[in-house]
């Protein structure tokens, strides 16, 4: 929008003009928007940042109201921040923290599949509960990423018996390209600089 030699007042008036067309054009926009469902989403991609905002959906969802359950797949040994504070309201959510650990850590792939297989069960069992409104399923791409549950097993369940008004959410690189598929919102998260990279540890309150 050129300005020059405008008095203060046309601008300002011209600003309003626009953004009365832009708040028209929006609700317009926004009319045709009608449906309500319980969204599948993904977080993947190399980035930081896929559990830290899913579980900033927790809390919104738990803002809301929301019976949120969470199972964590792999970060079974980390005292992390995020469960710590979600303890602390039992009634409106539950944590399942099923991982032994990394996969690196454990160097054991049938105490890995056997852990998969346990967080999977409880998963089914919280998404088919319709008290929930959420679950986060935690790091579920990275035990898929290691074939250690069938992602035709994972992706049939959650198309044929997800309740039709609760959101799941998945978090986890390397998504699946079937996942994706099925998926209502994938977002990836992208690095372009991390401390990692310059010697810096991963510090509490950051990382976890």
């Amino acid at each position: 929008m050129k300005t020059e030699g405008m008095t203060e007042e046309e601008i300002n008036a011209r600003h309003a003009e626009k953004m009365a067309k832009k708040k028209a054009a929006r609700e317009k926009i926004l009319a045709t928007k009608t449906i309500e469902k319980g969204l599948l989403m993904v977080h993947t991609g190399k980035g930081k940042g896929k559990s830290t905002a899913a579980f900033g959906l927790v809390m919104r969802a738990m803002g809301n109201g929301f019976k949120v359950g969470v199972v964590q797949f792999v970060k079974g040994k980390w005292e992390t921040g995020e469960r710590q504070i979600l303890e602390h309201f039992p009634e409106q959510v539950t944590i399942k923290t099923m991982g032994q650990g990394f996969t690196w850590d454990t160097q054991d792939r049938q105490r890995d599949i056997d852990a998969a297989r346990s967080a999977w069960e409880q998963a089914k069992e919280m998404i088919r509960d319709t008290n929930y409104r959420m679950i986060l399923l935690d790091e579920l791409n990275i035990v898929l990423r290691y074939d250690y549950l069938p992602i035709d097993e994972v992706v049939t369940f959650l198309q044929e018996e997800k309740p039709k008004d609760t959101h799941v959410l998945i978090t986890g690189r390397n998504a699946k390209d079937e996942l994706i598929e099925i998926a209502d919102l994938v977002t990836e998260m992208t690095m372009v600089k991390h401390p990692f990279r310059d010697g810096v540890k991963a510090q509490a309150g950051i990382e976890f």
